[in-house]
């Protein structure tokens, strides 16, 4: 069965002179190209931007791993191929290529300017979150409580006008409000829980997720412990099951998909490594939710998500 993940951390986790510098295929990571080659695979790959950077050093360490990204997908060409629409992830799994997809995680190089944007169009970039879990010019993540700033909703305008979808994972509950407010085409939630499952504030809530399913957005479950269950124990597949049937009672099937959040979280044993998602997969086939609902979780709706909504 194909694999759609719309998050990993991978690119910037590990770029350090003691681990490989090709961050895409190291393979002591959770996520590497040498580990799905015989499985049709889209990888969105973040460039995950910490906290704390000034918009200018924010804007640096983007173009930086961005410039990672393209060296990595040119000499990885046999294996993989960069891909910005749902036609291009169909050609390279047709030619046996892992389709990967860039993304930014932390929309603080924004504060330099809404003219980034248009950068990040041409780069290819197809979605980006707002915030990660502090401050920045745009709004606050979900260590705050504010809402979007002024900058962070022409942000919002912005990207949706260049075809960049907004990204609501790490955004706190009063930002949420403001995207719903501003935002006029469908949005992401690339690795976010349920919290009535989980009561962290990273997942979200009920009333959030209704709203999703309404303007026919998509929501990537994340695989770590600590969004799965409240216990402090590390989570099993039944853990990613639970969640599973709470978005599913929410009506949440044409919305749901996988953001596992390889190489950015300490995951659980049973899904450590992209190796052993398919067993998620036989897991979840044999809790009796059927083939079709977990080819929609797997890959088909965010497929479908991104043929609509990656022009």
């Amino acid at each position: 069965m194909p694999v759609f993940d719309l998050h990993c951390d991978t690119l910037t986790a590990f770029l350090s002179p003691l681990r490989c510098q090709d961050t895409l295929d190291d393979p002591c990571s959770a996520f590497a190209l040498s580990k799905v080659q015989t499985i049709p695979w889209c990888q969105c790959c973040a460039v995950f931007v910490p906290d704390g950077l000034i918009p200018q050093e924010a804007l640096g360490y983007y173009r930086f791993h961005q410039n990672s990204f393209q060296r990595q997908c040119e000499q990885h060409a046999r294996e993989a191929s960069s891909c910005t629409t749902a036609e291009a992830i169909c050609s390279a799994w047709d030619q046996k290529k892992t389709a990967l997809v860039l993304t930014v995680e932390n929309g603080s190089l924004l504060g330099a300017g809404l003219e980034q944007v248009e950068e990040l169009r041409r780069d290819g970039v197809r979605m980006v979150t707002l915030t990660w879990n502090g401050e920045n010019a745009l709004g606050s993540g979900h260590e705050t409580d504010h809402g979007l700033t002024p900058l962070g909703k022409e942000a919002v305008r912005a990207l949706e006008k260049a075809g960049i979808v907004i990204d609501v994972s790490h955004l706190n509950d009063a930002g949420f409000r403001d995207v719903l407010e501003v935002a006029q085409k469908p949005f992401a939630a690339s690795h976010s829980n349920a919290r009535l499952v989980c009561p962290h504030r990273r997942n979200l809530e009920d009333g959030q997720i209704r709203e999703m399913v309404m303007r026919n957005c998509i929501i990537g479950l994340n695989y770590y412990s600590l969004f799965l269950r409240s216990d402090g124990k590390n989570a099993d597949f039944d853990d990613l099951y639970r969640h599973i049937c709470h978005f599913l009672e929410l009506g949440a099937e044409d919305c749901l998909a996988l953001g596992s959040d390889f190489d950015g979280a300490n995951l659980p044993p049973c899904l450590d490594e992209c190796t052993k998602v398919p067993a998620l997969g036989e897991y979840l086939l044999d809790r009796g939710l059927g083939h079709p609902l977990v080819e929609k979780l797997f890959w088909k709706n965010a497929l479908e998500f991104a043929r609509k909504n990656w022009p």
